[in-house]
């Protein structure tokens, strides 16, 4: 095999993000449902010879030593795999958004090139080394929507009824040790139970970030008004400034602001590349 094209990365939201305390070394405790939604990046793979590792970006200009260039580099360390590769990226989701582009761009990439090089790493090897990378690839290596706890290591996947949402990315971002470090941010929301939570799932919850991002990013505030106008009751999604909205039959239509991204999205049921890694067992 030489070549991989049309290599999905799909983006996720949270349905909601609570804050449940802080551990002594910094860290945050949290709860959340992360839910893989069918906005996408598409990566392209060109095995190479002579062990380089190159990128071409199609769309959005991204650093030189993005996530998917340190995922190819780390797993070619991690190997000693002697063959190379060029990436060509196709940026679709938004960046500072929420909504972990920049994870999955990094769980697509190794798990591509897990199979590009034939490597026959196990989906736990795959995960140890993404959580170098960063705290959400392993959730979308694990490829199921997930309820999250604890710093964001502990993933039990659980099932979400088909559904759409409207979501939508203002231009400006928020930096998310901006919101952390943030002596308004709320750290004691009362943890939740995953029953309570499927009784109604798309209304469940609150996101404790959102209040310190709108005093940040007023973007957000405006984001969700825009929703708010349609009819329909936004919630912020991770660290944002990306916000959504569950669509039901009613839905009015929205207009998206001029430099804006906006579109309605469906959830899936599974990670497009469920099973490119074996499990353990």
């Amino acid at each position: 095999m030489k070549l991989l094209h049309d290599v999905p990365a799909p983006a996720k939201l949270n349905l909601f993000l609570h804050i449940t305390g802080q551990r002594p070394d910094g860290y945050h405790l949290l709860q959340s449902v992360f839910m893989l939604i069918d906005w996408c990046d598409t990566l392209h793979f060109e095995k190479r010879p002579g062990g380089g590792i190159s990128r071409e970006d199609l769309t959005v200009q991204l650093p030189a030593d993005d996530l998917i260039t340190r995922a190819a580099k780390l797993l070619q360390q991690h190997t000693g795999c002697t063959q190379g590769v060029h990436i060509a990226v196709e940026k679709q989701i938004p960046a500072q958004a929420g909504m972990g582009g920049g994870s999955s761009d990094a769980a697509s990439c190794l798990l591509a090139l897990n199979r590009l090089w034939d490597l026959k790493l196990k989906r736990t090897a795959l995960e140890k080394l993404g959580l170098q990378l960063g705290a959400d690839v392993p959730f979308f290596l694990r490829g199921h929507n997930a309820w999250v706890e604890g710093i964001g290591e502990q993933i039990t996947p659980i099932a979400l009824s088909a559904a759409r949402f409207w979501v939508l990315k203002p231009p400006s971002g928020v930096e998310t040790a901006q919101i952390f470090t943030h002596p308004a941010l709320q750290r004691a929301t009362k943890p939740a139970t995953i029953s309570v939570f499927a009784a109604a799932p798309y209304d469940f919850g609150h996101n404790d970030l959102q209040p310190v991002a709108q005093t940040i990013c007023p973007d957000v505030s405006l984001a969700l008004q825009v929703l708010g106008n349609a009819g329909m009751n936004g919630k912020m999604t991770g660290s944002g400034s990306a916000v959504f909205a569950h669509c039901t039959s009613g839905t009015a239509p929205i207009q998206v602001p001029d430099r804006w991204q906006g579109r309605q999205c469906s959830n899936l049921e599974v990670h497009p590349l469920q099973g490119w890694a074996s499990s353990d067992s």
